[in-house]
């Protein structure tokens, strides 16, 4: 398959770029680039505002630094982010890929953390437990969400006091209505073709249960590849299911 077109590779939350090690071991890609978002994985500059908004912005400025349009793939938040783009910005991309489209859906309901996190207080100290504790904590906090691994070690190595920062400002910027307000303009994702990723077995469903993946992907004409056997956690869990449907989907595109 002919690779002209270059891979980017956004992650979400609590990850870093050692995420998508076991996906690209799998897709074979040389020419891939994998980009953290401020605050997860790499520091935030002082100015940098986490959000909703700004991470979309912060996204669209790095894509404006490649020479062509590139295909596009978004896990958890990074997926919401890149439909935020594709959504935005359909000019700096070939294609797209996100596991996250359910969190556009009208009726989509904040999993339990996350409704913690949106609260004054209570969020403080979520955070403070889950992101500044010790290594042996951190990697039980990560063992306990479904992670496991070498790959699992390095993000719990990640997970600090700015990554919790940047989660409660995140989340309570995305309280609702504001991602259902978003989805409304789902549609103009149809500008580039797109990807939903579904997996299966993702029990915590804090992207959306299947129904409202479907709904969403629908509305933003995406092709769906569902990915049966694997959880929230698949590109650690299996990345084959996502790999064999991300290349099927851009053999697609390179045929066109």
């Amino acid at each position: 398959m002919s690779h002209r077109v270059p891979l980017v590779l956004v992650h979400g939350n609590p990850e870093n770029a050692s995420v998508w090690g076991p996906l690209l071991a799998e897709l074979g890609r040389v020419d891939a680039f994998t980009l953290s978002p401020p605050g997860f994985g790499v520091p935030a500059p002082e100015d940098f505002e986490s959000t909703v908004d700004g991470y979309r912005d912060w996204l669209i400025a790095r894509l404006e630094q490649f020479e062509r349009p590139v295909d596009l793939v978004g896990h958890d938040w990074g997926g919401a982010h890149v439909v935020q783009v594709a959504m935005t910005r359909p000019d700096l991309i070939r294609s797209w890929a996100s596991d996250a489209l359910g969190v556009y859906a009208p009726d989509y309901v904040w999993h339990a953390l996350a409704q913690v996190w949106q609260q004054e207080g209570p969020g403080e100290e979520s955070v403070k437990e889950i992101f500044g504790g010790s290594l042996d904590e951190r990697l039980a906090v990560v063992a306990g969400i479904g992670m496991t691994g070498p790959v699992a070690e390095r993000i719990a190595a990640g997970l600090d006091d700015g990554m919790g920062r940047a989660v409660l400002t995140l989340l309570r910027s995305a309280a609702q209505p504001v991602m259902a307000d978003a989805g409304r303009g789902i549609a103009n994702a149809r500008q580039r073709p797109g990807l939903a990723l579904i997996a299966m077995n993702d029990v915590r469903v804090s992207s959306g249960t299947v129904a409202q993946h479907r709904a969403a992907a629908e509305a933003a004409g995406a092709e769906i590849a569902e990915l049966a056997d694997v959880g929230h956690w698949w590109p650690i869990e299996n990345p084959r299911p996502a790999a064999g449907a991300l290349n099927a989907f851009w053999r697609g595109l390179d045929r066109s």
